[in-house]
Formats: structure tokens, C-alpha cells, sequence
């Protein structure tokens, strides 16, 4: 989307050919005759950069005490100065009151279009900055090649290119976020802003102020969410945890695209991308009267659900790998693989904590292993919290030495098959597969051992209780 410039001059003239420019390279812009008019259009929304001229005849401020004004509201707003009467003076004296350039009229229209690209670069860069601290051991894709991911990746590629809302489902660590990012990075929006806000970190007193901003007689003094993400996206992360007075809000928002600062009185306009999250289920929280029905539907446009890790443990393997490997280059060391062992007790953990809590295991793993070993991590060396289902496997061996030959095989025929199933999440070709039988006779020795698969869990749909 385009980047907002406010055009300062008091030429009607030079004011149109700059607005002209610009927009033919596809920015937005605005424009303002009068150091009243800039604050006003300031003050209505932050622009991306300011081009300001110097002298602006006839203004209750020249452009340099305006530029000082400016910049005292907010230190980061990029400011070009531009003068028809330049000299050196006039250029230090800008730069040194926070201009990032400053050009001579007439110029050229590439020189202008240089300074500007380079301005708004310098903003677009502390924004990613910002953006890459934030997302700071998070996975910068959906890793996998399951039907599942495989599903949400294509749902998420052809919605990218729509304007659509989504509402991401999915317990906790899966990655919600993440998919967010992924959708702004394939819109036409991946130039602009993404911002995430999380409802259940940020306190019900302070919440509308971040999201909104914060206005003072009739001036802005502190740009909110909402209008940092002009132009792009912006993401609600855990969304049932927003008061409910501020639901309200947001779905005029999401009707208007417009909404009033704290403070303030004057509709702001924006033009922002919805993307929200949750963890619960926001039908019970409708039901409970903690959430507004009309705000979910508005938000529900296209319903993404990532299913939790245990649903898909044939992505696993390449997680473990991925994480390794993004560790391993963080740390400047050799990538270690997983055994066959590792990935066989890795892909028959529960993971509660799901792809965050697999982030974490993998790296503390690679810490905590001996240096002459962490070229190749083996089953003993995961953690008890991962590795308790052979543990409890180990253990059941053990208490069943005293038993016949016949009722010890058994057993373990039952506690071994249940390992696998769980491994594969149900899927009886994978397991069968894997532990050399014939489709058909797994299914016969699970009848015999007792060991029901929840309806549907087979590949083909088969009813196995």
C-alpha cells in the first residue's frame, strides 16, 4: 500500500507538481499551503515523511520553526527541507534541527524521488527493526508438509491477495502469529507497516490508548496502533481478551475504517487490514456475554484453524531439523541431526505446549549436549518431559518380568503399538508401514489387543472402535 507524504509549501504551484510526482510512483499524498494547515493534517493522521518548504510565506511559522514543532512532537518523523533560496546555512541549520536531507528548487524529479525513497527507508527500516526484535525466535514460516499446514498455507496464499479479514483459531504455540506474517508478507500490503498488538498483555485501562492514541487539545501527542498500521496490517492477537467497551470501538473501525483518539473528537481515517487471533472459543465467550457477536462476525470473514502439534507429527521431523539448524547458525556451529530414535520419541510426545514448546526442547537439547556429541542428538539425550512415553514404556518391561512369556508379549505388542499409533496421529497405513505389517493384519491385532482409534483417525476413514 501506499506511504502517506504531506507536501508543506506555499506555492500552489510547486505544491501540485511534487503531489504529481509522487503520485505517479504510487505514494499517497497530501498537501498544506500554511504551518497551521501541515499540524491540522499532522494532527488528522501521521504522515510517513514530511517534504517542508523553508520560507512558506505568509504562514504564522517559517518552515524551519515549524520543523522545530514538528520535531518535538515526535523525533522519528522523517522531514525533508526543500528552499528556492538555499545556501549552506539554511541546510546545516535544517539538518541540524532533525531534517534527514535537505534539496534545492528547482530539482530534478529522480533526485526528489531518491530523497524521498531514502527517507522513507530510513522509517521503514526502524519499523522492521522494531518488528524483527519482536518476533525474535519465532519461526519465520509455517515449517511442515503435512496435509494440515500444507492446507493452511494455501488458504493463507489465496487470501493474501484479497483485502478479507481472517480469524486464526488454534491453541496456544502453534503459531497463529506467524501465519499472520506470512499473509502480510504475500499482500500487496508487504510494504507497509504490520503491527501486533496482544489484548491479553496489554492492561483494559491503557488498552484504547494504544490502540487508538492519545490526543490533547485537539493535537496528536501519541500515535496509536491503529494509525502506525496505515497502509498495512494490523494484528490482534488474542482477541477475546479485548474489554468489551473497546469492542465496540473496533467494530466502527472495521465499518468505517475511521475511530477518535483518547482525547480527541475528530474521526481519523485509515486504511488498515484486520487480522485477529485467539486461543478460546469465541462462541462460548458470545454465549458468556464477554464477547460481542456483530465484532466476531465482522472479524470471522475467513476462518484459518492451525491444528495443534499432536495433530500433525509428521511435520515434526522438519521442525526439529529447522530449529536445529537456526540455532546452529545463531551460535556458529555445525547443524546436528536427530536420530532415528530422537524423532521416533519427539514425534510420540503430546506437546502441549506445541511448535513453541518444540522450539524450546530442541534448544535447550543442543545446549545442555556434550560438545563431542552435539553432532547427532539420540533419544537419551531429549529431556524426561519428552522422552517419559518410552520412559513409562521402559518401566512397564520392567514390571513384567515376573509374567508368562505369552501375557508379557502382549503387553508389550499393546504399549508398543500405541506408541506408534499415537507417532503417526492415527494414521494406520503410516503405522503399519512403519512397523512392517500389512494394513489389514494391524487392524486384526489391534481388535485383539484391545486398542481402539478414535473414529476417523484412519487414512481412509475406516470406524476403528
Amino acid at each position: 500500500m501506499a506511504l502517506d507524504i504531506l507536501i508543506v509549501d506555499d506555492e500552489e504551484d510547486i505544491r501540485e507538481l511534487v503531489a504529481g510526482v509522487l503520485s505517479d510512483e504510487g505514494y499517497e499524498t497530501r498537501t498544506a499551503a500554511t504551518a497551521d494547515e501541515a499540524l491540522k493534517a499532522y494532527d488528522e493522521r501521521r504522515p510517513s515523511l514530511i517534504l517542508l518548504d523553508v520560507w512558506l510565506r505568509g504562514s504564522s511559522m517559517d518552515g524551519l520553526e515549524l520543523l522545530k514543532v514538528i520535531k518535538g512532537r515526535d523525533s522519528n518523523m522523517p522531514v525533508i527541507v526543500f528552499s528556492g533560496h538555499g545556501n549552506i546555512d539554511t541546510a546545516v541549520a535544517a539538518i541540524s534541527q532533525g531534517a534527514v536531507d535537505f534539496i534545492e528548487k528547482p530539482f530534478e524529479a529522480e533526485k526528489l524521488l531518491h530523497l524521498v525513497a531514502r527517507g522513507t527507508e530510513t522509517e521503514r527500516l526502524r519499523a522492521e527493526n522494531a518488528s524483527l526484535r519482536a518476533i525474535v525466535g519465532q519461526a519465520e514460516e509455517l515449517t511442515g508438509s503435512s496435509v494440515a499446514i500444507n492446507n493452511v498455507r494455501a488458504t493463507l496464499k489465496k487470501v493474501a491477495v484479497t483485502g478479507s479479514r481472517l480469524l486464526i483459531t488454534g491453541p496456544a504455540g502453534v503459531g497463529k502469529e506467524v501465519a499472520a506474517r506470512l499473509l502480510h508478507s504475500w499482500s500487496p500490503r508487504s510494504g507497509a507497516p504490520f503491527i501486533s498488538v496482544s489484548a491479553a498483555r496489554l492492561a483494559p485501562d491503557r488498552f484504547e490508548e494504544e490502540l487508538f492514541g492519545v490526543e490533547e487539545n485537539g493535537q496528536l501527542v501519541h500515535a496509536g496502533m491503529l494509525e502506525r498500521a496505515h497502509g498495512g496490517t494490523l494484528f490482534l492477537d488474542e482477541v477475546a481478551d479485548m474489554p468489551y467497551t473497546t469492542q465496540g470501538k473496533i467494530l466502527r473501525v472495521l465499518t468505517d475504517q475511521s475511530f477518535t483518539r483518547v482525547g480527541g473528537s475528530r474521526p481519523v481515517r485509515v486504511d488498515v487490514r484486520f487480522v485477529s487471533a485467539t486461543a478460546r472459543d469465541l462462541h462460548a465467550e458470545i454465549a458468556a456475554s464477554r464477547f460481542r457477536e456483530d465484532l466476531f462476525y465482522r472479524l470471522n470473514v475467513v476462518p484459518i484453524a492451525i491444528p495443534p502439534l499432536a495433530e500433525r507429527r509428521e511435520d515434526i521431523p522438519l521442525l526439529a531439523e529447522h530449529y536445529a539448524a537456526r540455532f546452529a547458525a545463531e551460535h556458529r556451529i555445525a547443524p546436528p541431526h536427530f536420530s532415528d530414535d530422537a524423532v521416533a520419541t519427539l514425534q510420540a510426545c503430546e506437546w502441549p505446549g506445541n511448535v513453541r514448546q518444540l522450539r524450546n526442547i530442541v534448544e535447550r537439547t543442543i545446549i545442555l549436549a556434550p560438545s563431542d556429541m552435539v553432532q547427532m542428538i539420540e533419544a537419551d539425550m531429549l529431556p524426561a518431559e519428552v522422552s517419559n512415553n518410552y520412559a513409562t514404556a521402559s518401566n512397564g518391561v520392567n514390571a513384567l518380568m515376573g509374567a508368562p512369556l505369552r501375557e508379557a508379549r502382549e503387553a508389550f505388542e499393546r504399549e508398543y503399538l500405541q506408541v506408534q499409533i499415537r507417532r503417526f496421529s492415527g494414521n494406520i497405513s503410516k503405522t503399519a508401514s512403519f512397523v512392517g505389517m500389512e494394513r489389514s493384519a494391524l487392524h486384526r491385532k489391534l481388535k485383539l489387543l484391545g486398542i481402539s482409534v478414535r473414529k476417523g483417525a484412519d487414512d481412509n476413514g475406516d470406524d476403528l472402535n
